[in-house]
């Protein structure tokens, strides 16, 4: 059930729109059609549509940016997926790679008064399990992401784990091989080693000591 006339469609462009920005910049056309998996030829015709409504404007150098109230619509969708994901491993103990899967499936389904009551029943947190900020609700100010990426630390470096982006969550595999490892929010890690010309970054946690991909370090924040 998407909001006021909002096709679930719209929702998923920009709510993937809004995670990009996170990590890209600029975000354009190929790269979201990539991560919704549609043609360029869909995405361009999509991109029109949605500059229309008034969502998003696409800039001389096909920058894509979301308008205010694109802006708002990704918040209150990312908000009940969030929140979804929190009731799922919290009080069923999914784990996350099927809670982040199963909340993709519900979160269109959700109305407003189901929202509030989920917000209700987990005591209104403040975050998602991969520690993403879940936005407030009917909130004009987003609130800030903090951290740097994972990829970034030199080797020698304690750093406390923060969140996981977007992206990462959308990485089944990435979501699986974090939470076996216990990379969760919060969690301690020592950065062993760095190296790029190998594409990997070595990493212990606890007494366990294991290797990760840089592209795949690129999508954890820490600090």
């Amino acid at each position: 059930m998407a909001h006021a006339g909002i096709t679930s469609a719209t929702e998923d462009y920009l709510r993937t729109i809004y995670a990009l920005e996170e990590e890209i910049q600029p975000v354009i056309a190929a790269r979201v059609a990539e991560e919704v998996g549609v043609t360029p030829s869909t995405m361009v015709s999509t991109l029109r549509r949605l500059e229309r409504e008034g969502y998003l404007k696409v800039l001389r150098r096909k920058e894509i940016h979301l308008t205010a109230e694109g802006r708002q619509v990704a918040e209150r969708i990312l908000r009940r997926h969030f929140l979804l994901e929190r009731f799922l491993t919290d009080l069923l103990g999914l784990d996350w790679v099927k809670a982040h899967q199963e909340a993709h499936r519900l979160e269109h389904a959700v109305s407003q008064e189901v929202e509030d009551r989920l917000a209700k029943l987990l005591n209104y947190p403040t975050t998602c399990p991969h520690g993403n900020p879940i936005p407030e609700k009917d909130s004009k100010r987003a609130q800030k992401k903090v951290g740097s990426p994972l990829n970034s630390v030199v080797a020698g470096t304690e750093v406390e784990l923060d969140h996981i982006t977007e992206g990462g969550e959308r990485d089944a595999r990435l979501l699986g091989f974090l939470q076996e490892h216990h990379l969760v929010p919060g969690t301690k890690v020592q950065v062993l080693d760095v190296a790029p010309s190998l594409g990997m970054i070595s990493l212990k946690v606890g007494q366990d000591e294991f290797s990760l991909g840089i592209e795949a370090a690129k999508k954890i924040r820490v600090h």
